[in-house]
């Protein structure tokens, strides 16, 4: 669906189902240099089990108009009036990796508006390394070689996925493509390491749950863990032999933790 957020022009995937803000929404938020196409195992699922799904691009990022946001704060601020746009009082977010700091810091900074959190590949800091910092911001494909080396694992490195014929990591390839070549990807990751998780986390107020892949090398699960309990009464779970593409790569587990936590 085509949207005007704060008078720029915004796409956001709806699943297949006409989006209805009486529904229960959710706001799926994609992670550095992606966009919607991230959630494509999770957006049709949960909007045909009765959610009002958003999958939305970020500012520069997909089908959406720029400038790009410089700041975690900037993004969450976006995603409130994104909600504010379609009509929705409140939502449960969903952020995978930077999209997870996202709806951290809009629980915190607009607790009215997020019933419930789910936070998948997160960390109470994500700092990134200098070298893929470096590579992003002259636009060397090296950056993109480091995060599809670092984001996939074992067999989904050479097929291996559940959907025949797709190819998880190619996919991802091109997103970073597009990202790098439009400056997106660097002020993406400058953002996460400024970024201060651990600050924010006790402003938290509502339900949240989360998501770690046990072989994740970019988000670490026992920093997810630590970003968890500085949330009072959230849940972590560990996801077995997932990366830090664990939508793509382990999208039945995702689902059912999803289904278990959003779907009343």
């Amino acid at each position: 669906m085509d949207l005007k957020v704060l008078g720029e022009r915004t796409f956001a995937h709806d699943g297949g189902v006409r989006f209805d803000p009486s529904r229960p929404v959710v706001v799926l938020i994609h992670g550095a240099g992606s966009d919607h196409t991230a959630w494509r195992f999770q957006s049709r699922h949960l909007a045909h089990r009765g959610l009002a799904v958003l999958a939305p691009d970020l500012p520069a990022h997909g089908r959406s108009a720029g400038p790009v946001r410089e700041s975690i704060p900037d993004l969450a601020a976006w995603v409130a009036a994104l909600l504010d746009e379609v009509g929705a009082d409140e939502a449960a977010l969903v952020g995978h990796s930077m999209g997870s700091l996202v709806a951290l810091e809009c629980a915190a900074s607009h607790t009215g508006k997020v019933r419930r959190l789910v936070m998948i590949s997160t960390s109470s800091q994500m700092k990134v390394h200098p070298d893929l910092q470096a590579a992003a911001d002259s636009g060397d494909p090296v950056a993109i070689e480091l995060m599809a080396g670092w984001s996939f694992t074992g067999a989904s490195r050479m097929g291996g996925h559940p959907g025949p014929g797709l190819w998880m990591e190619g996919a991802f390839r091109r997103l970073l493509e597009q990202a790098l070549t439009s400056g997106s990807l660097a002020r993406d990751l400058e953002a996460c390491s400024r970024y201060r998780p651990l600050d924010r986390a006790p402003a938290v107020s509502c339900p949240t749950l989360v998501l770690a892949g046990a072989a994740d090398v970019m988000t670490p699960a026992p920093a997810g863990r630590a970003l968890a309990e500085a949330i009072a009464g959230s849940r972590f779970e560990m996801i077995d032999g997932a990366g830090h593409n664990s939508l793509f790569v382990h999208p039945d587990a995702i689902r059912r933790e999803l289904d278990g936590f959003l779907i009343p």
